[in-house]
């Protein structure tokens, strides 16, 4: 008896919360149907929002047009429909009565440093890449100690291709994926989709299976923020003392490392090294630094300060680099540190490729990249 009135309980709670999960359109079964947003056809998307209470309802997008649309309300949804955009990841919110309001009936959101935005994945042959493959890599989140930057616990964030798990007597190449400023160690698998792009790369035969290793390159910062661990306090009389610290602490305790913990290729030819922006500039620096270590250099709008440095260039090339691949937006506002790095690759006779894109300092365009220059990796 007494079973029978707990599992009539728990029916009715069941009920209960189903009922709470159904929003302000009528019409289902009596009761209120789901809200469905967004709503992607070929030709327009949908986006609804159920706020009653509200007055002015506006959406903001990141595709061509898509800022400040006002919305309609029809039995407390609000709705705006827009023509679908080109095949691309964007970005977008609603503005309830002046406040910013993610939307809550997508699931899709990615972080960027400490706000988390809904995403428009549009599918199509620039994105075929970004949406998840049947074969499934891993994600893991180890920490190391760290003398150069003083510290005992470091944050990274590693990608294991599939078949790490099982395939237990394979080694691997690794390559070093660095963020921009603002970001940290989960910037390339939130915004960057890195673990979809591997994975399918992988999956189609495009891109060797390899190990992504994606470090946290803020002098202050042990892990993502929200881990909830306070940043170091850096001082001006501090700044020398981190003067290329994190560019020596890759090379001298997080690549020893990965190579002491994962199955991976300790040699020159099965290292990689790449990155955006800042980690652009942390990909020149530190493939400068240590000419000899990496086979495969990607620096990505870069923020290279000063002039470019031919004789380390020259080094880099006398070791055997097999790949120099300098990517950048044409409208970026770095493009001339990418020019005067192409322009010096070129004067000292270093073959490499430039592969220069549409549009500016964006995930658009490093997503790409990543996706263009993985398949050329390890060859």
């Amino acid at each position: 008896m007494k079973k029978t009135i707990l599992a009539v309980a728990v029916a009715a709670l069941s009920l209960s919360l189903s009922a709470q999960e159904l929003t302000n359109v009528t019409g289902f079964g009596g009761r209120r149907a789901p809200v469905v947003s967004p709503q992607i056809t070929d030709t327009t998307v949908t986006f609804r929002l159920a706020a009653d209470y509200a007055t002015i309802v506006k959406l903001n997008g990141t595709w061509p047009g898509g800022q400040n649309l006002d919305m309609r309300k029809t039995n407390g949804i609000w709705e705006v429909s827009v023509p679908t955009p080109d095949p691309e990841i964007y970005t977008y919110s609603f503005s309830v009565d002046g406040v910013s309001v993610n939307d809550p009936q997508n699931v899709l959101v990615q972080r960027d440093g400490s706000r988390f935005l809904n995403m428009l994945m549009i599918p199509g042959r620039r994105t075929e890449n970004y949406f998840e493959a049947k074969k499934h890599g891993t994600i893991v989140h180890p920490w190391y100690t760290s003398k150069i930057m003083a510290t005992d616990s470091r944050r990274l964030t590693v990608y294991l291709p599939y078949g790490y798990e099982e395939n237990t007597k394979v080694k691997y190449p690794v390559l070093y994926l660095m963020h921009g400023a603002g970001g940290d160690e989960e910037a390339w698998s939130s915004m960057g989709r890195a673990a979809q792009i591997l994975d399918n790369l992988i999956e189609k035969g495009l891109a060797k299976p390899m190990i992504v290793v994606m470090p946290n390159t803020n002098n202050n910062q042990y892990a993502a923020q929200t881990l909830g661990i306070p940043t170091a306090q850096v001082s001006r009389d501090d700044q020398a003392k981190y003067q290329n610290a994190y560019e020596r602490s890759l090379a001298e305790e997080i690549v020893p490392f990965i190579e002491k913990n994962f199955r991976v290729i300790a040699k020159p030819e099965s290292r990689a090294i790449a990155g955006l922006s800042m980690g652009g500039g942390n990909t020149y620096n530190c493939s400068n630094m240590y000419p000899e270590m990496f086979r495969y250099i990607a620096p990505f709008s870069s923020a290279i300060f000063g002039d470019i440095n031919k004789d380390a260039l020259k080094k880099i090339k006398a070791a055997g680099c097999k790949l120099y691949f300098v990517a950048c937006g044409s409208s970026d506002f770095l493009v001339q540190t990418s020019n005067n790095l192409d322009a010096a690759l070129t004067e000292i006779g270093f073959p490499h490729t430039y592969y220069v894109t549409e549009g500016g300092h964006t995930w658009s365009n490093w997503r790409d990249y990543l996706n263009t220059v993985a398949p050329l990796l390890f060859k």
